[in-house]
């Protein structure tokens, strides 16, 4: 079965997204993934502040 978050308080940095989201236990959690063609860069992290320095600091492959 696959799981459906809903993302709040969406930003973009460059070509790389960051939200908020809760995971299956209730928490918060915090994504950054980058909707560049071809690139496929995503990660979770339990901080906004670390989402956003990742965004910050990726560089697209593709």
């Amino acid at each position: 079965m696959a799981v459906h978050r809903r993302f709040r308080d969406v930003i973009r940095i460059g070509p790389v997204q960051v939200a908020t989201y809760f995971d299956g236990r209730g928490r918060d959690k915090h994504t950054a993934a980058c909707t560049a063609p071809g690139c496929g860069f995503s990660a979770d992290y339990p901080d906004r502040s670390a989402a956003e320095l990742a965004a910050r600091t990726h560089r697209c492959k593709a």
